[in-house]
């Protein structure tokens, strides 16, 4: 433990600037501090929580001249909920700190230099989210999200990054729940909304039917459920399949990680052949029909483990491998096979800058160049941000 500073102790510092997982930087003498909810010019006094070495999290107590960027909050919930961590910064300032925190990572993590990345900005800062995962506490009745470094849930009323056709989902579900029919104290409800004000939950401790519902994204119909993944922000899905695809076309593509077929449906109109491969049976099933209605005879959908499939995949050749792993990462050794196989171009789709920097060292280690490199922003009003970066074999 650094022996000039204990938990508890109260500083008046300035924060610097925005980090990855979203704090605000701060130094002291012999100390680094990570601030959550701050904002880059702030003078605050912070209370250290944990402290290890001459690195500490604290906590804002007092902000004694706000920064030029910070703003008052839209949700009534910020600073207790855990969901929302950059409603405190206006919106331009929202996007900086996702490009200083994509490089960062690139930096940090990969050891590579971006001198600019941009950030595309969502149409909308608020009423985007058309899925989420709601918390149910029976003892408590209370159905919302997280608090923040807690498990307890806060009742959330009202969410401004939902859609309304989301929030209408979440008043139905606060009205009539049969809190005497949950199966355990606690619960989780995941919940999408599609076209036509049509919605879809699933929860394992409720005995409900999960529907399924159908959204059109850059002209192709897809069908899924609250148990498949699909794209929260509905209102930069189209850019997000533009901006991975970058006009490539070609004879072979991998679409790994396809889930129910968002990239692999529009590669089929500009390669000769594609396969789709992912784990969950449940989009692979919503693969197929989306891919039948599409009319496409040339898309075939694998259920594998990537990591299995590539190791058992006799391809000769392979023109693009697009991979959009989950936020965790493409199992171990996935990358390698990737950077052994030589596809002339590689699409790397990823929610976690972290990860995507770890792997992207590896692919330029293997011979790979990134030709471009764009952030898109799925996520206002928190730190997360989707990276799109495409490489050409050198």
């Amino acid at each position: 433990m650094n022996q000039k500073y204990n938990p508890g102790d109260v500083l008046d510092v300035k924060i610097e600037k925005m980090v990855p997982r979203g704090s605000g930087l701060a130094f002291a003498e012999d100390l680094t501090l990570f601030v959550p909810l701050a904002v880059p010019g702030d003078h605050v006094r912070v209370r250290i929580n944990r402290i290890k070495r001459r690195t500490s999290f604290a906590e804002i107590v007092t902000i004694l001249e706000p920064g030029p960027d910070r703003i008052d909050p839209a949700c009534v919930h910020f600073g207790i909920c855990g969901g929302c961590d950059f409603q405190q910064l206006n919106y331009r300032a929202q996007l900086s700190a996702k490009a200083d925190i994509i490089r960062d990572c690139l930096h940090r993590i990969g050891k590579i230099d971006i001198d600019e990345v941009a950030v595309i900005g969502s149409p909308q800062e608020f009423g985007y989210r058309s899925r989420a995962k709601w918390h149910l506490d029976r003892m408590e009745r209370a159905i919302g999200y997280f608090k923040r470094d807690s498990h307890d849930v806060v009742n959330v009323e009202k969410c401004p990054i939902l859609t309304p056709e989301a929030q209408s989902v979440l008043d139905d579900l606060a009205t009539n729940i049969d809190w005497a029919m949950l199966w355990d104290d606690t619960a989780e409800v995941e919940a999408v909304c599609g076209d036509g004000g049509r919605s879809s939950i699933f929860s394992g401790s409720m005995p409900e039917m999960t529907d399924e519902v159908t959204v059109t994204v850059a002209g192709e119909e897809f069908s899924f459920s609250a148990r498949s993944f699909f794209q929260a922000n509905r209102l930069l899905a189209g850019q997000l399949v533009e901006t991975a695809l970058g006009g490539a076309s070609g004879s072979t593509a991998l679409d790994l990680y396809c889930g129910v077929g968002l990239f692999a449906i529009p590669l089929a109109r500009k390669f000769e052949r594609v396969i789709g491969v992912e784990d969950n049976s449940i989009a692979v099933g919503f693969a197929k029909k989306n891919a039948a209605r599409s009319g496409l005879k040339n898309i075939e959908f694998r259920r594998s483990g990537v990591r299995d499939f590539l190791r058992s995949s006799e391809l000769a050749s392979t023109d693009l491998i697009l991979i959009d792993p989950p936020r965790a990462g493409a199992e171990k050794g996935v990358i390698e096979t990737i950077a052994g196989l030589r596809p002339k171009q590689i699409s790397y789709v990823s929610c976690e800058p972290s990860i995507l920097a770890r792997d992207l060292r590896i692919l330029l280690d293997a011979g790979y160049r990134i030709d471009t490199i764009v952030g898109l922003d799925l996520f206002p009003q928190t730190h997360h941000v989707e990276t799109v970066v495409r490489l050409v074999l050198n």
